[in-house]
């Protein structure tokens, strides 16, 4: 697991020296501690805002940072960012009781130009619990956003995660899961669409530890122009967690000349009798499909944008609830 960053510490900020962070330099962008970011407003909404639920809203690093839950409920967690060139953090506890189920509809919203974001989420699934967290990160071009979970399941839970970015000039979501095995199921699923000068790092880590747990992990992602994506997956199946089912996979399209994926998938195995397994490819457009559905009459860019698409929509088709699955599936459009 990578260091912490704190914006008031200008030692924390990792560089390229550190094996975690090669692909996603901050010292390079970030080398002073940035001003702190004013108290500020937001009016209540957000893109999860048609799905209902309490609203839990963290501006400029402020706002609640403990979230309980029993029974079954709705969050929609908003962390929005509205002063121009300052930096801010904070931190959410979040606790689903045991045999409790819990929707996560978290959103980073930038409403300002040039700041750092920095949020730090720790989420503890009772035994039997459900947590359900569809992300959408929709920062702005020039900002520096970093998102840190730390996730803990008990025997029998259930944590199923989709994050779905347009990346910043540089953003990186950190997962890192303890995982019990012993029935618990874990599912990580991630899709970025990335233009201009922007850059996404998806970064996760597993450990299953005990028998019999089950993982699954989708990303999907599609950079143009100079932008870049960053795919970091890596699966530790302890010793002793026999049983263990273990998939991951990320697959990319490079739509540019200038465009660029960095990936590292990893699966270290110390148990036996697992079913296991990963896989990578990154690629370009069907030349034929594309020059099919120009054939048809459907212009240049339109025909990519389909593709592309059609490529992603897996990662949005896996998403668990049906309306947060609409939201996304009415989002992506627009952004390729």
């Amino acid at each position: 697991m990578s260091a912490l960053i704190d914006l008031r510490d200008p030692s924390s900020f990792p560089s390229r020296r550190e094996e975690v962070w090669k692909y996603t330099d901050v010292r390079r962008l970030l080398r002073e501690a940035p001003p702190p970011s004013p108290a500020g407003d937001a009016a209540p909404g957000g893109p999860f805002a048609s799905l209902g639920g309490e609203e839990v809203a963290v501006v400029n690093g402020r706002g609640a940072d403990r979230i309980v839950v029993t029974g079954e409920a709705t969050r929609r967690l908003r962390f929005v960012s509205t002063s121009d060139g300052t930096g801010h953090q904070a931190t959410v506890a979040i606790e689903v009781a045991p045999g409790a189920s819990l929707l996560l509809l978290e959103s980073h919203e930038g409403q300002a130009a040039g700041y750092v974001a920095n949020a730090r989420l720790k989420i503890t699934l009772g035994e039997g619990a459900i947590c359900t967290r569809l992300v959408l990160g929709e920062d702005a071009a020039d900002a520096l956003s970093f998102v840190r979970t730390e996730v803990a399941l008990a025997p029998g839970a259930t944590f199923h995660q989709t994050t779905v970015t347009t990346g910043a000039k540089l953003q990186r979501f950190e997962t890192h899961v303890r995982h019990p095995g012993q029935g618990a199921s874990v599912q990580l699923d991630g899709l970025y669409a990335l233009t201009g000068e922007r850059l996404a790092d998806l970064t996760s880590g597993v450990t299953p530890a005990g028998r019999a747990g089950v993982t699954s992990q989708l990303t999907r992602g599609s950079v143009r122009d100079t932008a870049r994506g960053v795919f970091q997956g890596k699966i530790v199946v302890e010793r002793g967690a026999d049983g263990t089912d273990a998939r991951m996979g990320h697959h990319a399209l490079i739509l540019s000349e200038r465009g660029e994926v960095d990936a590292k998938p990893e699966l270290i195995i110390y148990a036996d009798e697992v079913q296991c397994a990963h896989g990578n490819t990154i690629g370009a457009l069907d030349e034929q499909a594309l020059f099919y559905m120009q054939s048809r009459g459907l212009p240049a860019d339109e025909a990519r944008a389909l593709l592309t698409q059609a490529f992603l929509i897996e990662v949005v088709d896996r998403i668990d609830h049906e309306g947060a699955r609409e939201v996304v599936r009415a989002w992506l459009p627009e952004r390729l």
